[in-house]
């Protein structure tokens, strides 16, 4: 069973109606190569979503965030996010507005915009072949930590503090196979960062056939 798509921390849902926000249309827009490289999708035989990206505006605690289940999308508008605006990391709660629930990385999320307020964006996705290229190479949560809970939210505190995270901007996820995420002080910094990783990594593996 994949462990993927589940919510696990307590979420305080305020408001049920779609987000207005200025940065829908970016995030869409950043969104969709993503979706095209298959970094974010659906595993179809288990039905479950994969994959999500946040925004914020620089010196804003807020941050705008794909809605849980929304992988299988080619594309998406205001009802397909979620404005997370509180958190609590120690008490494995997050609280949001929007017509679905904030995604099931969002307690991640949140703990990465707490590390520098320098970053404005958060792409995470899923690649088999890259996430094994970097595991271990680039920083790396441990390997017992699960996606979504108050341990990964730390793990990526311990990164910024032991590894060259705040320089490369991107990490594996060793305890969540295929996750990486990476970081930027623009959505198309974070983005595009993963999306040269892709290119590369199946470049190579054709050269190689």
């Amino acid at each position: 069973m994949i462990d993927e798509g589940y919510t696990k921390f307590i979420i305080d849902w305020t408001d049920r109606t779609p987000v207005d926000h200025p940065a829908i249309d970016e995030l869409d827009r950043w969104r969709r190569p993503l979706f095209d490289a298959g970094l974010v999708g659906r595993y179809e035989h288990e039905g479950i979503g994969y994959g999500n990206i946040s925004v914020r505006q620089r010196g804003s605690r807020e941050f705008l965030v794909s809605a849980t289940q929304t992988g299988h999308l080619s594309s998406t508008g205001p009802g397909h996010y979620a404005l997370v605006s509180a958190w609590d990391i120690d008490a494995n709660r997050v609280t949001c507005r929007g017509a679905l629930q904030a995604s099931s990385e969002s307690l991640t999320h949140a703990a990465i915009y707490e590390l520098d307020g320098a970053i404005c964006a958060v792409v995470h996705v899923h690649d088999l072949r890259l996430w094994r290229q970097l595991k271990g190479f680039a920083p790396t949560t441990a390997a017992e930590v699960a996606y979504g809970t108050p341990e990964m939210a730390r793990e990526f505190k311990r990164l910024w503090r032991e590894t060259g995270f705040a320089e490369s901007g991107i990490a594996a996820m060793a305890g969540h196979e295929s996750g990486i995420v990476s970081i930027g002080s623009t959505l198309a910094e974070a983005a595009s960062r993963v999306l040269r990783l892709h290119d590369r990594s199946h470049e190579k593996k054709e050269v190689v056939r």
